[in-house]
């Protein structure tokens, strides 16, 4: 039935305005993640003594709520997720408080903390609700003198950074550093603070080499793989060669044998090993209609904060999206990145459906921007 504008729900308008491009490849690379995960995480169970579907128990058990703040998100005004993204900041930055007193210590690091049954990571959630703040004062910092706006996103930037390092998790800390700092770019703000950042990651760089066990063996892993441990990553090699073209069909891989992190971090290497490279190239597709489809929104549109906002989110997911397929073709040395949508973890699943959510709020098509639409019609 066809909705009158007198007659429009919060529902229907989101019906009539959403972006369905975008919308429909963030479902299909949820559901490819459930189907992934049915292939990557039978073994890695059975390994550790636990129900074979396991995982995939607990993957679909997180799915549901997904979806659902996905559309919840996808439903919020503006004035809703700035509100929002402001309380989800607060709390997140409580629970990362929390998880250096009370969280999962594994591998030196303590980045988890109980939740119920579940293990929740809050650096994970905190992500999408600090780029939107970032967006928000950006945008005042350039609107309003009377409010130091700028300084205020410096400050929400720096207390994550400082938390991750504490925890420690230089991965996640160069992820926030290069989404914030490609914001900072396109916000024209003052040149001599893109020094300093620059500075900055150099240093954090030099820290955790210096002072963080893990990440030197990592990077000199990376660096001289003839004399270091690189067994994840060599066998991650094996199955993209393996997999060729075709893939060896599914089920039929066997690099899921043999690699602890196969269900998260290299889940990307089965699904090659399996589905082969064809296969792999159409879930490329898929995260790389939802990049390009957001950054040409952010391209054309006037507003400041819906912008950086959408860019900003794009950042998150695309540079994450690049740091894990790297690692699992040894660009890059291991991190513990997940694959968006893809990977195993509740956290990750969670907080990347807040972020998309948020991203269609942002990119609903409002009044007079009909030739807008037309445009990024032709560009998806």
């Amino acid at each position: 039935m066809k909705l009158g504008r007198s007659e429009r729900s919060v529902l229907g308008e989101w019906w009539l305005t959403t972006d369905w491009l975008m919308l429909s490849a963030v479902l299909l690379m949820m559901a490819s993640g459930l189907v992934i995960s049915l292939a990557a995480s039978p073994d890695v169970a059975e390994r550790i003594g636990l129900h074979h579907l396991f995982f995939v128990k607990r993957q679909l058990a997180i799915l549901a709520p997904a979806v659902l703040l996905l559309f919840v998100f996808s439903m919020m005004n503006e004035r809703i997720l700035r509100r929002v993204s402001l309380l989800f900041y607060l709390l997140s930055l409580g629970l990362m408080v929390a998880v250096l007193f009370y969280g999962i210590e594994i591998k030196g690091a303590r980045r988890w903390i109980h939740v119920g049954s579940f293990s929740l990571q809050p650096s994970e959630i905190i992500k999408p609700f600090l780029v939107l703040l970032t967006a928000w004062f950006f945008s005042e910092a350039q609107k309003r003198s009377d409010i130091p706006a700028l300084w205020i996103a410096v400050v929400l930037f720096l207390i994550v950074v400082t938390l991750l390092v504490l925890q420690p998790d230089f991965g996640q800390t160069f992820l926030i550093t290069a989404v914030w700092s490609g914001m900072f770019f396109l916000a024209g703000l003052p040149v001599i603070l893109v020094v300093g950042l620059v500075v900055l990651a150099a240093l954090g760089l030099w820290g955790g080499y210096s002072f963080a066990p893990h990440v030197k063996k990592r990077i000199d892993a990376f660096l001289d793989p003839a004399g270091s441990d690189t067994y994840q990553i060599d066998r991650a090699l094996d199955s993209v060669l393996s997999g060729s073209w075709f893939g060896r069909g599914p089920g039929e891989g066997v690099v899921k044998h043999v690699l602890p992190d196969a269900h998260a971090d290299f889940v990307f290497a089965v699904f090659v090993e399996e589905y082969g490279i064809i296969m792999s190239l159409a879930l490329m597709t898929l995260m790389a209609v939802i990049c390009l489809r957001g950054l040409a929104f952010a391209i054309f549109e006037p507003d400041k904060f819906r912008k950086l906002a959408v860019a900003g989110l794009i950042m998150l997911f695309g540079f994450q999206t690049m740091i894990n397929l790297s690692v699992n073709i040894g660009l890059l040395p291991a991190k513990g990145m997940t694959l968006p949508f893809i990977s195993y973890g509740g956290s990750s699943l969670l907080s990347m459906a807040m972020t998309m959510g948020a991203v269609l709020t942002l990119m609903r098509r409002r009044p007079g921007q009909r030739k807008k639409a037309r445009i990024l019609e032709r560009a998806g």
